[in-house]
């Protein structure tokens, strides 16, 4: 078999958050895919990085009183422990504000002006008076045309689902200050996407193989009627803004001051700059690196950034004489339980950091995700008793109890030696071997669901075969010794060659089993190499545990209710009121459209709040030490409507926000915000 040279990407995280249950799905299927090929005995080099730039970084980063760069090294920091946790190894992890990346994405962009894509146009946008800055379609809100719903973002409706241009919304304002935003000229770089070299290219490169036949049948929809934003219709490809006005978190376009790549022509460029870093670091050249003609390009990306990756980026690279992607990979979303929509209030999150801190195995999720991976663009649904039935049968039941019915027997009636195996053992194990080729086919096609299924079905041969033999009743019969090596070398043997098809899957396990089989790192190519008759084995130590029941109650257990209940130390229960006395309260839901630091105080957040009335109210509340602005807008809440209006220092309150805490700080710190359960609506009346 011919050396494959592999270059392997995942997409790049926005550096705004942690990670989340979703991309640690895409790393562990893209980690899978890279054991495996390795274990073919292919050179690979997988890579990763930060998506580090844009206005919404630089935005946060303002809010949190710190540089868009320590925000994103601060972000940066949290990565190992999600990594190393789940056991995803990548060759070099990185960032699109490193130098390689400036440059590479600068080299880019000039090769493509050089070649005539790139043209500058004056476009109308608009601009926040208060805060200075041109606004991305996200930070402008307002009504929406089509149903009129309020609050809606700058380029399409959450409710209604239509699309369209800022300029569309009624009542625009910026999310970011409130202001009412102005209509502005400013000057845009184009990257003439519509272009017909870059019509025909793409076209062609879409429709060859390199994209999975569901992906490939949407994008080609693209090069045909589209809708605008306007309403309006046109043919083929629209041509791509690639540039943002400062101020800007990016990187600066040659030539242009005051000019910035928009992040998601530099994003994709972040590939190419991880793997810059990691060949420096080797003192490896870049250059010959992708001069080597059968060098392979494979990206690992979720369905919701197909676009760019099927037609900017190998546009980019094509017209800026680079090589192109040999293969994009794309999957589908991860959602939970039978399909419903993850969320940590209603405790159907799941929390990467907190499965791994109640003790879970991380391999019974590599396992379970890659029984549910097929190579097609699909959604996988986590569904806890599947989890709990999969792992506890598949792994521990019909696999490791393979090792654990075997390995006793073999050390201490023979020394732990294995001994010859008889004619049936060899039938058992020219089986497996056979069916190393075929799964090897599902790994390398990543339909990883129906390798875990062959291979399962083969340890329900190997354990019908224990059935049959009954070591534990051969050990008791006088004369049998030979019969009981035998049988106990075939079923070790047969382990050993499952431990090799699931290594890719189960990276840690394998390596507890080449340790205690004393054997090499298993790979494709040895794996049907047998082991012999007078090979000493180790000391079985039991592999893996069973999934507790308890523990997937824990993992999906909704946050404690924000009120805090009554303690020692706590305040007394309140003087009894009549029904009349709590009928003049009015409380109603109201929902959090904006929230802000207040400049001059260190206690107050300024919230921005739907009451339902047709206009927003301004109230202040001295929750900022429990809350980032991020953290709370969106999100419900429930309000005082009544109070008088109460004139403060950096404006008028109209309102309070409920909130609970201890009496005694110094006890029990902080202050909780309350929220309604899903389903409330801006403008109800508490009863």
């Amino acid at each position: 078999m011919q050396q494959r040279q592999l270059f392997v990407t995942t997409a790049l995280p926005y550096a705004n958050g942690n990670f989340h249950i979703g991309h640690i799905m895409e790393y562990i299927q893209a980690d899978i895919w890279v054991r495996f090929q390795r274990m073919q005995g292919h050179k690979v080099d997988f890579v990763g990085a930060d998506d580090t730039h844009g206005a919404p970084i630089m935005i946060a980063a303002e809010k949190a009183g710190i540089t868009p760069q320590q925000f994103v090294a601060n972000i940066a920091a949290g990565r190992k422990p999600y990594l190393d946790g789940f056991h995803i190894a990548f060759d070099n992890w990185h960032s699109t504000d490193a130098p390689e990346n400036h440059a590479l994405a600068r080299q880019i962009y000039l090769d493509l002006k050089q070649t005539g894509l790139i043209e500058t146009r004056t476009i109308e946008q608009f601009f926040d008076p208060e805060k200075n800055m041109f606004l991305p379609d996200r930070f402008i809100k307002g009504e929406c045309p089509k149903c009129h719903s309020k609050d809606q973002y700058g380029d399409n409706c959450e409710v209604c689902g239509a699309v369209y241009a800022p300029t569309d919304l009624i009542e625009p304002f910026s999310a970011l200050s409130g202001a009412k935003p102005e209509l502005r000229s400013s000057e845009h770089f184009f990257f003439k996407l519509s272009d017909a070299r870059c019509v025909a290219f793409l076209q062609a490169w879409t429709q060859d193989g390199r994209l999975q036949p569901e992906v490939a049948n949407k994008v080609k929809e693209w090069f045909s009627v589209r809708t605008n934003p306007d309403g309006t219709t046109s043919e083929g490809l629209g041509d791509w803004d690639i540039s943002r006005d400062a101020p800007y978190f990016g990187i600066e376009i040659p030539d242009a001051p005051g000019k910035y790549f928009y992040v998601w022509l530099d994003a994709p460029v972040g590939y190419l700059a991880s793997l810059k870093n990691l060949l420096d670091k080797r003192g490896e050249s870049y250059d010959d690196y992708f001069n080597n003609p059968n060098l392979e390009q494979h990206h690992f990306i979720g369905k919701d950034i197909v676009t760019f990756h099927t037609l900017f980026w190998p546009a980019m690279l094509k017209f800026s004489g680079r090589k192109t992607p040999d293969k994009v990979h794309v999957h589908g979303f991860l959602t939970v339980n039978n399909g419903e929509k993850m969320s940590k209030s209603r405790g159907t999150g799941l929390d990467p950091l907190k499965y791994l801190s109640l003790g879970m195995n991380p391999e019974w999720l590599r396992y379970y995700l890659a029984a549910k991976l097929n190579g097609r663009n699909e959604d996988v649904d986590f569904n806890a008793e599947d989890f709990m039935a999969r792992v506890n049968s598949d792994l521990v039941g019909k696999f490791v109890n393979i090792a654990s019915r075997a390995a006793g027997f073999i050390a201490k009636r023979f020394g732990g030696q294995l001994g010859e195996v008889s004619a049936d053992g060899q039938s058992l194990l020219q089986l497996l071997r056979e069916g190393l080729a075929p799964i090897a086919k599902l790994y390398d096609e990543r339909d990883y669901a129906k390798a875990q299924r062959d291979i399962m079905a083969l340890a329900d041969r190997v354990n019908e075969y224990v059935d049959a033999n009954k070591p534990w009743e051969l050990a008791k019969q006088e004369g049998q010794d030979a019969r009981l090596q035998d049988v106990c070398s075939t079923c070790i043997e047969a382990f050993r060659v499952l431990s090799c098809m699931l290594k890719p899957v189960l990276p840690s396990l394998a390596a507890q089993v080449e340790g205690f089989l004393n054997i090499a790192p298993m790979s494709f190519v040895n794996a049907a190499q047998a082991l012999g008759a007078g090979h000493g084995i180790g000391e079985y130590k039991h592999l893996m545990q069973r999934v507790d029941i308890k523990m997937l109650d824990s993992l999906f257990e909704a946050p404690e209710p924000v009120v805090q209940a009554l303690t020692p130390g706590g305040e007394d229960i309140a003087p009894t009121i009549s029904i009349d006395d709590f009928a003049k309260i009015d409380l109603r839901i109201a929902q959090i459209v904006k929230c802000e630091a207040v400049e001059g105080s260190t206690k107050l957040l300024r919230l921005t709040l739907d009451v339902g009335e047709g206009r927003m109210r301004n109230v202040f509340s001295g929750i900022a030490s429990m809350y980032q602005p991020a953290d709370l807008e969106g999100k419900l809440t429930v309000m005082v409507a009544n109070l008088a209006p109460r004139k403060m220092k950096f404006g008028v309150s109209e309102g309070m926000v409920l909130a609970a805490s201890h009496a005694d700080e110094k006890a029990e710190p902080g202050i909780y915000v309350l929220q309604p359960w899903p389903g409330a609506k801006p403008g109800m009346r508490i009863h």
